[in-house]
């Protein structure tokens, strides 16, 4: 969608976004984009959502500058998942937000000079083989009645408090996560997470990138989601573009989406059963999945990799066996999914680590923006295919699976019954590819014109989202990826209150997030 942000000053931001919270009922905050405005300072960019109507619209507002900080009033005690989201705000620009009760970095060194996103940055020659000594306070800032900035320290922990490290390096935290985790004997009291051990600067290195370039980067951001990754860069450039597709790359585009979310959700429930200790499932999983990359690699050349979707269309037009191959793997699957629940999903000891574990409610879920069938399984309808649809997912019949259980088990289960829908858009579709252009040519110099653009696709783990400001450059101005993990980990101290050290580990599972998605 082309934005029109409504502005907001500093003086009246807290008010305002209270008003759109509270009274418009915009409860979903989509992501927050800090950006470097150019003249006109520093500032941030909200996306909302009404979670009723599925109504958009964007906040901008910048920020007001006392000494060397520049501020804005958080709004962490309206959506509770912008407690992180402020906090890479922070980490990438230095914008410090008012009343936000742990402005630490969150992806970079604590001994990190500089802001990255700022466009005056420069780079600092070499790096530190130093420990990076992590303090264990998170600033608090506000301002006194005469306008002066005002700095408090809170403390994250005491001496007297039981601290145990899962991750970074730990088989179920999936990559490189490390979740520091605050104990009262086997029971967990606090999580903090700690991310960006694998981060890259992938929004930074975009903006001298020219836009084909940006390409490449999407599907190694989530491997296991790699197609609606770079669907929804291609998309938010081509809407911003006025590119209009033939129908051959639509179907294409759909049915590859939901090939990949086979992919992904075939591995989910592998990955379930084996962080559970059931190796037997994990091996079933990874035989099937080997159909589904078959079948996708005869077209893309890929498996982990795809490099397929471009601006204008597809790389290459589908293989020759392409149909043929996708409906003898639909047959293969569809007696599948009752194998899997023989062997893991409806098994006794699945059902006492999943069952009633990790609760969320639904107005946890829509606070902390947990999208995918992670918050279906709250009874939240958040797919985006359904709610905001592209392609042809408005051309055929399925169902959006949800949940009222708001547990681990649910999560599992809403995998299953995803992959039966993913079996029918395909089945529907694949006879059905009409003739006509895979490739729609563009320039050689591909230039967007200029505004604000945001597009999402409904990705493996949720909504993935796409913010691109154009200045009617050949490389964007700035380009925002909204991940589909951060908000999952983001929840999981509240989930996990109360809950056994041991139950972090099935949360995390359940959950599904993939960390390079999350650092970027």
């Amino acid at each position: 969608m082309k934005l029109n942000h409504l502005d907001i000053t500093f003086e009246q931001f807290a008010n305002e976004m209270a008003q759109l919270r509270n009274k418009k009922h915009f409860d979903y905050l989509v992501t927050i984009i800090g950006e470097d405005f150019g003249e006109e300072g520093l500032g941030c960019v909200y996306i909302l959502e009404n979670s009723d109507t599925y109504e958009r619209t964007s906040v901008k507002t910048i920020a007001r500058k006392v000494d060397d900080s520049y501020l804005i009033p958080s709004v962490c005690k309206l959506w509770k998942s912008a407690n992180l989201l402020e906090r890479e705000v922070f980490d990438f620009l230095g914008i410090k937000f008012l009343g936000h009760p742990d402005m630490r970095r969150l992806y970079l060194r604590s001994d990190f000079q500089g802001w990255p996103l700022r466009k005056d940055f420069k780079a600092a020659e070499g790096y530190t083989l130093e420990d990076d000594e992590e303090p264990d306070y998170g600033m608090e800032y506000s301002l006194d009645k005469d306008g002066r900035l005002v700095e408090k320290r809170n403390l994250l922990f005491t001496d007297d408090d039981f601290v145990v490290n899962i991750g970074p390096q730990h088989p179920s935290t999936h990559g490189v996560l490390r979740l520091q985790t605050l104990l009262d004997g086997e029971v967990i009291r606090k999580i903090y997470p700690h991310l960006g051990y694998i981060h890259r600067g992938i929004e930074k290195m975009c903006e001298s990138y020219t836009y084909p370039q940006t390409l490449a980067l999407t599907d190694r951001m989530d491997y296991l989601s790699a197609m609606m990754n770079r669907h929804a860069l291609v998309g938010v450039i081509e809407e911003a573009m006025g590119v209009e597709l033939s129908d051959r790359i639509k179907y294409v585009r759909t049915i590859m989406d939901e090939l990949q979310r086979l992919d992904s959700h075939l591995l989910y429930i592998g990955c379930c059963a084996q962080d559970l200790g059931a190796l037997t499932a994990f091996l079933y999983s990874m035989r099937d999945r080997e159909h589904v990359l078959n079948v996708m690699e005869e077209t893309t050349g890929g498996r982990l990799i795809q490099n397929y979707y471009r601006i204008g269309g597809l790389q290459e037009d589908i293989d020759p066996n392409f149909v043929k191959n996708v409906k003898a793997l639909c047959n293969y699957m569809k007696p599948m999914f009752k194998e899997y629940m023989d062997v893991f999903g409806n098994n006794i000891i699945t059902k006492k680590r999943f069952v009633g574990v990790g609760m969320l409610s639904k107005e946890d879920a829509i606070s902390y923006g947990v999208t995918g069938a992670s918050g279906r399984a709250s009874d939240w309808k958040n797919d985006v295919r359904k709610h905001h649809p592209y392609d042809m997912y408005d051309k055929v019949e399925w169902q959006e699976v949800t949940a009222t259980s708001c547990d681990s088990y649910s999560r599992y289960l809403n995998r299953i019954e995803e992959m039966k829908q993913s079996i029918s858009i395909i089945e529907q579709l694949i006879d059905n590819i009409p003739a006509g252009d895979f490739y729609i040519k563009q320039k050689p110099i591909i230039k967007v014109p200029e505004g604000q653009w945001y597009f999402s696709c409904e990705g493996s783990r949720g909504e993935i989202g796409v913010y691109l400001d154009s200045k009617g450059d050949k490389s964007p101005y700035r380009l925002k990826f909204r991940p589909m993990g951060l908000n999952h980990v983001a929840a999981m101290d509240e989930m996990l209150r109360g809950e056994k050290i041991a139950d972090l580990i099935t949360v995390g599972a359940a959950l599904d997030f993939v960390i390079p998605d999350i650092d970027r």
